[in-house]
């Protein structure tokens, strides 16, 4: 299982992003974006400084876009090209963005075609930088870069990771399906916005002893599926999650647990200041009732296991909540409705997604799901779907719930 979960389509099926390329090694991670954006229907127009052209060809670049990378601020006589180009865009990506060009935006200059479209831009702008440490953490590029996130510009802040030089450290550009995911997620309608959102995410584990443990197959994605749908249109994110492998975007806070009683004990500390709870995560049912001080030895005679349940976290919610929206999950082998509605009455849930498990395709530790979102009211019956569109159907239905409660106009 890949470590980062990919950006599915959405927003970003038939953008227009300029993709603004400046001179640096990284330049090479900018035809990565390329490709990743136009494969997601994006429409993508290259353009690139003069220094950019050292490292990377326009050709690779019209290649992949199917567009000419344009280079040269009069390379069209017939009509003021950076004008025309910034009016086009939907979004303007700058990746990877060097010094030089941080501080001609900060300092609003316009000597070549890429500066000159990003003065003449009124659509969202998303820069990632990509400089050498002492680059990035001089003071000048700081302001600089205090001044666009003043200005309203999104930045993408660079990696720690090998650099050109050889050393290692804070400057390296980030990883392309980020920044893909933070194009998307500029180009998303803030519906949420305002608003706080908890999700439970990943299996918990119950140690047996140092060395062993009673656990699940789920993997985090529907949970780190929801936690990216969410953030992208606005809300704060924090994900609880258990042991997992795949990684969140920069921008969601993540209290990483082990056992049941640890994800119990960080979901009501963060309860009460929430708006929407979202539990997602596996929970073990059970947990052995005494734990070995020490690895217990195959040799050792046969030994009874003796289990004892683990606390139910959706129905400790439950019994607490008060305007929050609650959102629990309920894997099921087999009459996952029939279950899904006895669990909203007992977990006092406003909505239960019903998902069915053990079968080829759906469930733990696949791409995709059937299931159905149980409220009160209605039971949403939905086709198998990818888990990414799945988050997107149940943050509709915690969306549409949730606004009408008046929780984002809470003062703090």
């Amino acid at each position: 299982m890949t470590g980062r979960p990919q950006t599915d389509a959405g927003a970003l099926r038939g953008a227009r992003i300029l993709l603004g390329v400046s001179g640096g090694i990284a330049c090479y991670k900018a035809v990565e974006v390329a490709r990743l954006l136009t494969k997601r229907g994006a429409r993508v127009q290259v353009v690139m400084t003069e220094a950019a052209t050292h490292f990377v060809g326009p050709i690779t670049f019209s290649s992949l876009t199917k567009r000419p990378a344009y280079t040269g601020l009069f390379e069209e006589q017939d009509r003021v090209l950076h004008v025309r180009l910034a009016r086009e865009a939907d979004l303007v990506l700058v990746a990877p963005a060097t010094a030089n060009v941080l501080a001609k935006m900060a300092n609003g200059l316009a000597d070549d075609l890429l500066s000159a479209v990003l003065l003449t831009a009124t659509c969202p702008i998303v820069v990632a930088p990509a400089m050498h440490t002492e680059m990035w953490e001089h003071a000048a590029v700081q302001r600089g870069v205090e001044r666009l996130r003043s200005d309203g510009v999104v930045l993408i802040e660079p990696e720690v990771g090998e650099l050109a030089s050889g050393d290692v450290g804070l400057g390296r550009l980030a990883d392309p399906e980020w920044i893909v995911e933070e194009v998307k997620a500029s180009l998303t309608p803030k519906d949420l916005d305002g608003l706080r959102v908890l999700i439970t995410s990943g299996p918990t584990r119950e140690p047996l002893d140092p060395v062993r443990f009673i656990s699940n197959r789920s993997s985090g994605r529907m949970g780190h599926a929801l936690a990216v749908e969410a953030r992208r249109r606005g809300a704060e994110v924090t994900v609880i999650t258990g042991p997992v492998v795949t990684e969140l975007p920069p921008g969601i806070d993540v209290v990483p647990v082990e056992t049941t009683q640890q994800l119990l004990d960080e979901s009501l500390s963060r309860f009460d200041d929430c708006d929407v709870a979202i539990m997602a995560a596996a929970v073990a049912d059970w947990r052995p009732a005494d734990v070995a001080r020490s690895k217990t030895k195959k040799s050792e005679a046969e030994r009874n296991l003796l289990l004892e349940p683990t606390p139910d976290i959706a129905a400790e919610m439950g019994r607490k909540k008060g305007a929050q929206l609650l959102v629990a999950f309920a894997a099921e082998t087999e009459d996952m409705v029939k279950h899904a509605r006895d669990k909203l009455v007992r977990k006092n849930a406003d909505l239960i997604v019903a998902n069915l498990v053990g079968r080829p395709g759906t469930g733990f530790d696949t791409d995709t799901n059937d299931a159905a979102i149980v409220s009160p009211e209605s039971i949403d019956r939905l086709p198998r779907m990818t888990k990414a569109e799945l988050a997107r159907r149940i943050v509709d239905r915690a969306a549409e719930l949730t606004r009408p409660r008046g929780r984002s106009d809470r003062l703090d």
